[in-house]
């Protein structure tokens, strides 16, 4: 819809959109036209909703810390999710996890040979030289954050150590190619399947990162391989994960028998970081990490 100058803005800002995003429609069309494809607005966050998924980011940031701060041998993934549940109780928030299409649990936690979405249970036990992911998406006021980590148990071999930090640089790789007005999601992509393989490793193409902040899955996919397609141009007010799953042999996985939990095929060792992004002006932040 054709908005005039005194109308008020699409975004929901309730200003005019003269004083909000006529500018940015401006250079959204130069780049149209010069055939990038462009962000549909539904992507785009106003400052409002920027605030709320910020809030989101605290408790999800706090949770990480706090799940960094006890895990250890000896306990069960399901104690993580007990505690996922207790610190978001107490924050007032609730987990995105818990329940989406019939997830079970409160967190995921992907052990060594797991790339993603592990279910806690009482039977799994840490063990030292374990690598987890734990990977938690806050729900706070129906403003949502997104972020996972890598844990490492007591005295974990070189080669997990070296997997683990390479894929943390993965996540970074594809972050510094975020230039506002000027990048594509493809780049991002491109420099992690680019690093990733030349430290030795291969990135998993099954999953990807997305937009959130005002559900836990938004468009675009944030595709972490290069499958030549520059896809749309990065542009402020986007709120993006990118959350690259790095494996120490085939990329190739398989889902177990819960239907929810993928494992590498060869069954070596799979790692992820991920972080939660908002375009700006001037380049990204990092909001929960």
């Amino acid at each position: 819809m054709k908005l005039s100058r005194n109308d008020e803005c699409w975004c929901g800002s309730h200003k005019k959109y003269k004083k909000c995003h006529l500018a940015f429609d401006e250079k959204l069309n130069i780049l149209k036209n010069k055939g990038y494809k462009i962000p549909s607005r539904k992507m785009i966050k106003n400052q409002e909703q920027i605030e709320g998924i910020k809030k989101a980011a605290v408790v999800n940031n706090g949770l990480l810390d706090y799940i960094e701060q006890h895990i250890q041998a000896g306990m069960s993934t399901e104690e993580i999710d007990q505690m996922t549940n207790e610190y978001l109780e107490k924050h007032h928030a609730k987990s995105a996890d818990l329940n989406y299409e019939g997830f079970p649990k409160s967190i995921c936690t992907s052990v060594n040979d797991e790339v993603c979405h592990g279910i806690p249970s009482k039977d799994v036990i840490l063990k030292d030289g374990d690598i987890i992911n734990v990977d938690a998406t806050t729900n706070l006021n129906n403003y949502f954050a997104d972020a996972s980590r890598m844990f490492m148990i007591g005295h974990v071999s070189d080669e997990a150590k070296r997997l683990v930090d390479v894929t943390k640089e993965c996540l970074y790789e594809g972050m510094k190619t975020i230039k506002p007005w000027k990048s594509c999601i493809g780049d991002i992509g491109k420099a992690i399947e680019k690093y990733a393989n030349a430290k030795g490793y291969t990135v998993v193409r099954e999953f990807c990162g997305h937009g959130v902040g005002l559900a836990m899955h938004e468009d675009p996919y944030i595709i972490h391989y290069d499958n030549n397609d520059p896809s749309y141009v990065l542009v402020p007010g986007m709120v993006i994960t990118i959350e690259p799953m790095i494996n120490q042999g085939t990329r190739y996985l398989h889902l177990g028998e819960n239907g929810w939990t993928a494992y590498t095929d060869d069954g070596k060792l799979s790692a992820q970081w991920e972080h939660t992004f908002l375009i700006t002006e001037d380049g990204v932040e990092i909001i929960s990490k």
